[in-house]
C-alpha cells in the first residue's frame, strides 16, 4: 500500500463546501483510478490534512500523470472554489507494517 499526505487551507467561510467537495472528488477518484479513499482531517491552526490511501506508488503516479481528472467535475469545482491554498503532496511512502484496527 502507498499513503500519500496533503495539506489545504479553505477560504474562511466555506469549510462545509470545501470539505462536501473533497468527500465527493475523493470518492469520484476511487472510482476512477482505484485508489482504496482518504481520511480527512482539520488541526487547531484551522488546516485540512488528507491521507489517501493507494494499491502501490505506481497507481497513484498514473493518476498524478493525468491530473487526478475525474468523473465529478462539480465536485471540483465546488473544492476548488472554497480552497485558499495547498494540494500539493506534502509527503509519499510505501506502507511497510500496518496494525491500524478499523472497526466494523
Amino acid at each position: 500500500m502507498f499513503l500519500v499526505l496533503y495539506e489545504w487551507r479553505a477560504k474562511p467561510g466555506m469549510e462545509a463546501q470545501f470539505e462536501e467537495g473533497w468527500r465527493r472528488g475523493t470518492l469520484a477518484i476511487t472510482r476512477k483510478y482505484g485508489s482504496y479513499g482518504s481520511r480527512l482531517g482539520r488541526t487547531a491552526d484551522g488546516r485540512y490534512v488528507g491521507a489517501a490511501e493507494w494499491p502501490d506508488e505506481a497507481t497513484w503516479k498514473t493518476a498524478m500523470a493525468e491530473g487526478m481528472a475525474y468523473d465529478d467535475p462539480e465536485a471540483k469545482t465546488m473544492f476548488d472554489a472554497a480552497t485558499r491554498d495547498g494540494g500539493a503532496p506534502i509527503l509519499g511512502m510505501t506502507i511497510v507494517s500496518d496494525l491500524l484496527v478499523r472497526p466494523d
